[in-house]
């Protein structure tokens, strides 16, 4: 508790996590059509949590998304991958997640660019058995020495009104046209569902029928999500947003100037998760976003998350 009080004393704004997880969606989708059953389970007693987290005593789930406010203030006159000081550094981070989901891209894109060590337990979506111990039963879940964050009101006065601004279109609009265009045609669902199922916490026969059942129900899953969001061309959504956010940076290496900000950090992490699938590759192409990209990658570093 202490490096939790200290943290959410010294912090000088909040990095809001949606709970909405585009590949959570489409996990539970693909567990449905592949017999999963119901995804739902009913909370456990703390025990009987997933031994990669916390020994201590976790309280029961949330009702809304994470947020972890780990901006030290001393962090503000620092530079890129400067850890803050060690006695305000939590001693146990851990992070329940799907590897493919981009909200806990966003998660791990702050973790890592702020050099602070985190422990990853990959959530199984078709039982969800990791998070048992949790009420709340979508991805990502973050505890801090043993201890759930709960969903905080932003800091109003942290963020600037331009990076509030880019941080809500990640949510309201750049992640919804993500799933029209990996999902766009069935082989591009069967490379989305490739890359789930190698990376996911799945068995053997679960990794089979993810991956092509999932496919199956995610391609046409995208044609109704293309309808409720009103996109007629994917691909053209895709590189809009991503023009979008070019012309936002203004020159500017970052939407933060010489250092991303909260923004940068949730653009990136979204888009972490396609990058390297045809659709981001379509995109790094055809529109200037790759060098923001690389600047990124660059600025972030390597992982601060600890192998076990």
């Amino acid at each position: 508790m202490r490096s939790i009080r200290a943290a959410q004393a010294l912090a000088s704004r909040s990095l809001l996590l949606s709970s909405r997880a585009l590949h959570g969606d489409a996990a539970s989708t693909a567990a449905a059509a592949a017999g999963g059953g119901r995804l739902g389970v009913q909370p456990s007693p703390p025990s009987q949590a997933s031994s990669s987290s916390s020994s201590r005593a976790m309280p029961a789930g949330i009702a809304g998304a994470v947020s972890f406010s780990l901006t030290f203030a001393t962090m503000a006159a620092a530079e890129a991958k400067e850890r803050p000081p060690m006695d305000l550094l939590p001693q146990n981070v851990v992070l329940y997640q799907y590897q493919a989901c981009p909200f806990c891209n966003k998660v791990r894109a702050f973790l890592d660019y702020h050099d602070i060590p985190y422990k990853v337990v990959e959530v199984n979506p078709l039982s969800k058995k990791e998070i048992k111990w949790s009420e709340y039963k979508k991805v990502p879940i973050l505890t801090v020495d043993g201890e759930q964050l709960q969903r905080v009101r932003p800091d109003d006065k942290a963020t600037n009104e331009e990076e509030e601004k880019w941080r809500r279109w990640v949510d309201e609009h750049l992640v919804h046209v993500l799933s029209p265009n990996i999902y766009r045609t069935t082989s591009e669902a069967l490379e989305s569902f490739d890359y789930i199922s190698k990376h996911g916490n799945f068995s053997f026969t679960e990794r089979f029928a993810v991956k092509y059942a999932g496919a199956a129900a995610m391609y046409m899953v995208s044609k109704k999500l293309k309808k409720k969001y009103n996109i007629t061309d994917a691909r053209a959504s895709l590189y809009d947003a991503a023009n979008t956010w070019m012309e936002a940076l203004d020159g500017r290496d970052f939407l933060g100037g010489s250092k991303p900000n909260l923004a940068d950090l949730a653009v990136f992490g979204v888009l972490r998760p396609i990058r390297y699938l045809t659709a981001g590759k379509d995109m790094v192409e055809h529109t200037q976003i790759g060098d923001w990209y690389q600047r990124m990658e660059d600025a972030i570093g390597e992982p601060s998350r600890i192998q076990e």
